[in-house]
């Protein structure tokens, strides 16, 4: 039938075989002149095959410029085409509950989200079996932030007690200061009218003093900062008749009584030999333990008790 057909064709047009031949060489692109080798017939069926290469004629995918009418949604295109339209007109009736609407309701058209996309020039990828795992995918996930983030340090907070002691009498007064350590591990307790040692290495407890006025107690405390290897043997003692102590530890023994407060002395801070103490008269007094006359400088300003004082580590500042 092609046959045929192909003759009568030639017999309507005129033209010999020769010229058909030239016609069909000119729409294909071939070029008019071909050598004899080319025109001879192959020997085998697949020679000519072989000689072009195995690479298939025919694209699956398609050109990355030419878009591909099977991988289209045809009326998603022509809504996204209109929609630029009929969203300027409905302008005037939008409402954040209408938009909402109609993000859900392109959600589930469009099976979990709209696109923009109106021509697709390639088909998409396909999906990776449920089962499969990607060799490369711990390599690149685990190294992913690493240097950007900082690091994480973490510590443990015990949520219990290390140990607990009984402090009977032990005076409720926001503006005292009844605890001290020092650097020989050895913490200093005031409990009512005395104080008492507890030695943290071994547990061992020990009174230190006790007031001796009536209804007198003990309203501050400090341990003389000696630094670390320190023999850590001389506090200060503040209390409630207005007098500053200093006492031996080692020999449980008072080695001097310092004077020059209106009221009780409840904030103790050293500085080498010198001793600052606060108390409820607003006053902060500076003494020289190494001289007979102790009271070397006074701090007036202060409209209510000095609660609270510290030197600086540089000695330079006194809060």
């Amino acid at each position: 039938a092609a046959s045929h057909a192909i003759a009568g064709l030639l017999h309507e047009t005129n033209m010999n075989a020769t010229q058909f031949e030239e016609c069909m060489n000119a729409m294909q692109g071939t070029p008019q002149k071909r050598s004899a080798a080319a025109r001879l017939p192959s020997s085998a069926p697949g020679e000519e095959a072989t000689r072009r290469g195995r690479t298939p004629a025919s694209r699956p995918h398609g050109d990355r410029f030419i878009p591909q009418r099977s991988a289209m949604d045809m009326d998603v295109s022509h809504f996204e085409l209109t929609r630029a339209r009929e969203e300027e007109n409905a302008t005037v009736n939008a409402s954040p509950a209408k938009e909402e609407y109609k993000k859900a309701l392109a959600a589930n058209l469009f099976a979990g989200g709209a696109t923009n996309k109106v021509l697709a020039f390639k088909h998409k990828a396909p999906a990776a079996p449920a089962d499969h795992q990607n060799s490369l995918r711990v390599l690149y996930t685990q190294n992913r932030d690493a240097g950007l983030l900082p690091k994480k340090y973490s510590r443990h907070i015990p949520q219990a007690p290390e140990r607990i002691l009984d402090a009977p009498e032990l005076l409720d007064d926001y503006y005292l200061n009844l605890l001290d350590w020092n650097e020989r591990n050895v913490l200093a307790v005031a409990l009512g009218d005395s104080i008492y040692l507890w030695n943290a290495s071994d547990g061992s407890i020990q009174q230190l003093m006790q007031t001796s006025g009536d209804n007198s107690h003990v309203t501050s405390l400090a341990w003389v900062q000696d630094g670390p290897g320190g023999e850590g043997r001389y506090m200060a003692v503040g209390t409630s008749d207005h007098t500053v102590q200093i006492w031996d530890v080692q020999r449980l023994k008072q080695v001097r009584s310092m004077h020059g407060h209106r009221a009780r002395v409840s904030s103790l801070s050293w500085n080498g030999p010198l001793l600052s103490s606060g108390g409820r008269d607003s006053v902060v007094m500076h003494h020289d333990v190494r001289v007979a006359d102790h009271k070397v400088g006074t701090l007036r300003g202060h409209a209510q008790e000095v609660c609270g004082l510290k030197w600086s580590p540089s000695g330079t500042q006194l809060a």
